[in-house]
C-alpha cells in the first residue's frame, strides 16, 4: 500500500508529465510493489495513468527490490544505482517503469513559482541544484573512502586484485596437484614403468 503523500506527489509528477501518463496507461490494472529495506509500498496502475494504492491482496505484476541506501543515489540520477535494484515479475511492465525512473523529472522551480513567484523560485532551485550537486559528490566520496577502508584498512571486501591472485594461487595449486598425482601414479607398484 503507499501512502497518501507519496501517491498525490508521484501523480503530480506523471501529471505535470502527459507523455509518461499515456506511457503508464498502457498497463492499466497492473500492480507493482516496491520493497524499501523493511518497507513495501505498492501502487496499481489507473486507466488514466495515474496511480492508487493497491488493493490488500492484490496481484502484484512487479516486485521491485531496493536498499533504502539507494534512494538518494536514484534521486540524483545516478546510473550505477538503477543497476543496483532488482526488479522479478512482468518485463514488459519492469521496463517501462525502469524508463520512467530514469525520464521522469519533478520541475519544482516550476511549483515553486506558483507559491512565492519566477526570481524567487529561480533562485531557490539553484541553490538546491548546488546542494544535491554537493551531497552527490559527497556521497560518491563517502562510498569511495569506504569501499577504500573495507578492502585496504579493515579488509571486509576481498580487492579485484586480491580475488584474482587468490584465483590463480588456487589454480596454480590445482595443476601442481595434478603432477603430483601422475608422478606418484608413475611410481605406486604396478604402474607401467615409463622408461
Amino acid at each position: 500500500m503507499g501512502p497518501r503523500p507519496v501517491t498525490a506527489a508521484l501523480n503530480h509528477v506523471l501529471r505535470t508529465t502527459p507523455v509518461a501518463m499515456e506511457r503508464l496507461a498502457r498497463y492499466a490494472g497492473k500492480t507493482a510493489a516496491f520493497h524499501v529495506g523493511p518497507l513495501t509500498f505498492a501502487w496499481t496502475v489507473q486507466t488514466t495513468g495515474e496511480i492508487t494504492a493497491a488493493l490488500p491482496g492484490a496481484t502484484r505484476d512487479l516486485e521491485v527490490r531496493m536498499s533504502p541506501f539507494l534512494l538518494p543515489r536514484l534521486a540524483m540520477h545516478d546510473e550505477a544505482a538503477y543497476r543496483e535494484v532488482a526488479m522479478t515479475g512482468d518485463a514488459e511492465f519492469a521496463q517501462e517503469i525502469s524508463f520512467l525512473a530514469r525520464h521522469l523529472r519533478w520541475d519544482a522551480e516550476e511549483d515553486l513559482s506558483k507559491v512565492i513567484g519566477d526570481i524567487a523560485a529561480h533562485r531557490a532551485a539553484g541553490a538546491a541544484n548546488a546542494t544535491a550537486h554537493w551531497a552527490s559528490e559527497a556521497v560518491k566520496r563517502t562510498t569511495a573512502g569506504a569501499a577504500e577502508y573495507w578492502t585496504e584498512e579493515s579488509p571486509l571486501i576481498a580487492s579485484r586484485v586480491k580475488v584474482e591472485d587468490f584465483t590463480r594461487g588456487v589454480s596454480d595449486l590445482r595443476d601442481a596437484l595434478e603432477r603430483l598425482e601422475k608422478r606418484v601414479e608413475h611410481l605406486s607398484p604396478g604402474a607401467p614403468n615409463p622408461g
